[in-house]
């Protein structure tokens, strides 16, 4: 227990530069506070006081604006940034070194039974206010960029962004830095509309041209 402690602390050290020392950590970071809330609700959890379970993790909603079901399955080194507004679903699977940030969420995309909720792979970083939904896999070392919504499972590598989300930047192998330079990544709609504009510009001048070549000398 106090190995995945020490681990959990060396984490936020890692990955949030604001950090400064142990006990502003231990007392000031609801992101872990709500991690260590659904460890205790996640045992109860397993071991069928279901509950116990449900209602740990209601005073842990309530403690720190984060949302974690105890059924939800959470690898090592898990760290929410400021934490806020996260919702992680009854089957969500998350495995170990992810990263998110406020207002994610990790969610349903209906009332079907069974498996509903994302699997995120390893090393994976979701930007805030992202939506995750349905039985769907982000591969190990995918990015997603805040506010996006992704809705389809992604390749392991893989930058996603946009509404739905879109894979516009594939590697071959990984990206080993937590960040996600948001000024830096392509904007796909962005890029739509200029194309649409350049096209446009192109007709409008090919009309022009013909215009012209009509008129009486």
């Amino acid at each position: 227990m106090f190995k995945n402690l020490r681990e959990d602390i060396n984490s936020v050290f890692e990955r949030d530069p604001a950090a400064r020392n142990v006990f502003e950590i231990i007392f000031c970071y609801p992101g872990l506070h709500a991690l260590w809330i659904y460890r205790i609700a996640h045992w109860f959890w397993i071991n069928e006081f279901f509950f116990l379970g449900r209602f740990i993790s209601h005073l842990g909603r309530f403690l720190t604006g984060v949302e974690i079901h105890p059924g939800a399955k959470i690898g090592r080194k898990f760290f929410i940034d400021h934490g806020m507004g996260v919702v992680i679903g009854e089957t969500a699977q998350i495995g170990d070194d992810v990263l998110i940030y406020q207002n994610v969420t990790l969610g349903g995309t209906g009332k079907e039974k069974g498996k509903r909720h994302p699997t995120i792979g390893n090393h994976v970083v979701v930007g805030t206010g992202a939506k995750v939904l349905g039985n769907i896999v982000l591969g190990d070392y995918v990015k997603v960029g805040a506010g996006s919504v992704v809705v389809k499972s992604v390749p392991q590598y893989s930058t996603v962004v946009g509404v739905p989300g879109r894979i516009v930047r594939s590697r071959t192998e990984p990206d080993l830095a937590d960040t996600l330079e948001h000024g830096k990544l392509p904007d796909p709609e962005g890029q739509l509309i200029e194309d649409l504009a350049r096209r446009i510009d192109q007709l409008e001048q090919t009309v022009k041209l013909l215009a012209e070549d009509r008129v009486p000398q």
